[in-house]
């Protein structure tokens, strides 16, 4: 199985406190064709991880650690460099489509302009890409003239999905996608992100807070608390054998599908003096 991308010891800190650790010593692989999803309560590091690989962190946060895409550790890549990887070898799905989606724009223009930029698309076969694009994720054509706020929350996530595989990129980031759609809407790009990519064979880091979208997606599962990684495995391993106490105390939060569970309140009485250990590393 092809690697397509290897963190190791990523660590994040504000320039300002460089002793305060956001991302402390993370390392992770992900492998072309597989999903692997980051799971976490907010401010566990899971977006701060992932902006870390399109280096599009606040330039008041320090990184270090090694990123390496396709073989090229990209910390050490000036900003010319890495624009030529951001949207043609890296997609990124943000989080909300509404405030990553240009009001002022057509989507149709925004879609076309990674195309443009990339891959030298212009006039009528730009028009036709942007046309097979906006097809599969299931808008219709269109709607390529339309601006964000005429559509329909879904419709724009799909747009964002469009853009972010115009060029068909090796890894696709997608940073908690789903989290302000219905579950309908929700099952349905889970599906679409899925099927692209099994068709594209790309590597996907899928953030959630969402065991349910872990269960639906996943083919691998690294759990993160303050920053740090403290169980990783397989998804079957994950949720029927978690072994570390917080990746239990998250699945004891998840409702059943009846609503007859108990739900319990995350104990942290597993932290000594403070400190994370018996991390589960598989």
């Amino acid at each position: 199985m092809s690697e397509i991308l290897k963190i190791t010891n990523l660590s994040i800190t504000p320039k300002n406190t460089p002793s305060r650790l956001l991302v402390n010593n993370v390392s992770l692989t992900l492998s072309a064709g597989k999903t692997t999803c980051i799971v976490g309560e907010s401010g566990s590091g899971k977006s701060l991880t992932a902006l870390s690989i399109m280096s599009l962190l606040s330039s008041q946060l320090l990184a270090s650690g090694n990123i390496v895409f396709q073989g090229q550790d990209i910390t050490k890549l000036d900003e010319k460099s890495l624009q030529s990887i951001r949207g043609a070898k890296i997609g990124m799905i943000f989080q909300e489509p509404m405030t990553s989606l240009n009001p002022v724009l057509t989507v149709g223009y925004q879609i076309g302009e990674s195309l443009t930029a990339h891959l030298g698309l212009k006039g009528q076969a730009l028009k036709d890409k942007i046309t097979a694009l906006l097809t599969q994720v299931g808008i219709p054509a269109e709607r390529a003239n339309s601006y964000p706020d005429e559509l329909s929350g879904g419709q724009r996530q799909r747009v964002m999905i469009a853009m972010s595989i115009a060029c068909e990129p090796a890894l696709l980031i997608a940073d908690e996608p789903t989290t302000a759609l219905d579950v309908t809407v929700q099952a349905q790009i889970l599906q679409l992100l899925d099927a692209l990519k099994t068709r594209m064979n790309m590597a996907m880091l899928f953030i959630t807070h969402d065991f349910g979208v872990v269960a639906d997606i996943a083919d691998d599962v690294i759990v993160m608390f303050r920053g740090e990684i403290v169980e990783t495995g397989s998804k079957k391993d994950v949720l029927t054998k978690p072994k570390h106490p917080y990746t239990k105390a998250l699945l004891a939060c998840v409702p059943d599908a009846e609503g007859k569970k108990q739900l319990k309140p995350i104990d942290y009485a597993w932290l000594k003096d403070g400190l994370i250990e018996d991390k589960v590393v598989a």
